[in-house]
């Protein structure tokens, strides 16, 4: 009853702080309040994503990301009416106030609805060869190398299942038959599983060409060697928000330069800065597409994500970025498969 209190931080709280509270907490909200216990503004992961693509630092005090004007409703509202209140502001929290404005409660959306099955399709892409893996992918695809307890691809089913994602499409190649004779038709999961057979290698979105659904929902694209506990949901509620036609998740790649660095005025030295840290933003390896975006790839040809990107750029075509704050690998070599057999048991289990 009382789990809004432990959500509850200062204005000078870090960001890093309040997103794990966020993490470690069933709200998804942090709620910002004076050493009085008045509301003075929410963070949600969407306030993060937009301080992320804003370049704030995760060391700088929530305050700079919070919203600072919230909906709020009074401890006496008709619980019928929260309902209406939330779906007329897009909201999925709201918080509850006293007549002096302090924070006595929050009303949650998916506490007032049952959730419903996700409709929208998920594609994995699990053709690859996995050579930079070698020995280890010499007999196993590389989707089915065990991180854990479990094969990397079973991880990335069970983690759209907990979201309700259900309908999944594998793109296979590779040694497909270990795929095929491990995940069958989904049942065992409560999933329904097709695949797309690529009778040779297809590049990373070029099988999608033979997707045989018709839809008129985003779907989802995640490569097979990615293990994330990114909110498939808000990626796609951020595409609709934005109306993109593409979204790609992006993570954040920190790299610290070993030197101390030279500043410098055309010839003349004005100081230094010592070994300094540049972040970047690097293809996570998930996306969202619009359905009538299939009708640009090449049909049964090789055909990569980038290039699909690309011609959409040239078109002038609206993708966004949403960046992932939550944790992410892409399994692309033996340092990351070792990595992610580290981090599985604090980050899955």
């Amino acid at each position: 009853m009382d789990e809004w209190k432990k959500v509850l931080v200062l204005p000078e709280t870090k960001i890093q702080n309040a997103i794990e509270i966020i993490d470690r907490c069933c709200l998804q909200i942090a709620i910002v309040v004076d050493s009085d216990g008045r509301l003075l503004g929410t963070v949600t992961d969407e306030d993060i994503c937009r301080g992320i693509l804003k370049g704030i630092p995760l060391n700088d005090p929530v305050e700079r990301i919070m919203n600072p004007h919230p909906v709020t409703i009074p401890a006496i509202t008709d619980k019928k009416s929260i309902l209406p209140i939330l779906r007329a502001n897009k909201l999925r929290h709201l918080p509850v106030v006293d007549d002096a404005g302090h924070i006595i409660g929050i009303e949650r959306l998916d506490d007032l609805i049952e959730s419903p099955k996700n409709e929208n399709w998920v594609v994995v892409m699990a053709g690859g060869m996995g050579k930079r893996l070698r020995p280890l992918t010499k007999d196993c695809p590389k989707p089915m190398l065990q991180v854990g307890d479990k094969p990397v691809l079973e991880t990335i089913l069970n983690q759209f299942m907990s979201q309700g994602f259900y309908k999944f499409c594998f793109c296979v190649h590779y040694k497909s038959e270990k795929i095929r004779d491990y995940f069958q038709d989904g049942s065992k999961w409560g999933a329904e599983i097709h695949y797309i057979d690529e009778e040779k290698p297809m590049g990373t979105v070029g099988s999608l060409s033979l997707f045989p659904f018709q839809t008129d929902r985003p779907i989802l694209i995640i490569n097979g060697d990615i293990l994330t506990k990114v909110s498939f949901n808000q990626l796609i509620d951020f595409h609709f928000r934005h109306q993109a036609l593409a979204t790609v998740a992006v993570a954040t790649y920190d790299y610290q330069v070993p030197y101390g660095v030279v500043k410098a005025n055309k010839d003349r030295l004005i100081g230094f800065e010592e070994k300094p840290v540049y972040a970047n933003f690097v293809n996570a390896g998930v996306y969202v597409l619009n359905p009538e975006i299939l009708n640009l790839i090449p049909k049964n040809r090789y055909f990569d994500m980038n290039r699909l990107l690309k011609n959409l750029l040239a078109e002038e075509k609206k993708i966004c970025i949403f960046p992932i704050r939550e944790y992410w690998i892409d399994i692309g070599n033996i340092e990351d498969f070792q990595q992610a057999q580290h981090d599985y048991g604090g980050v899955f289990l």
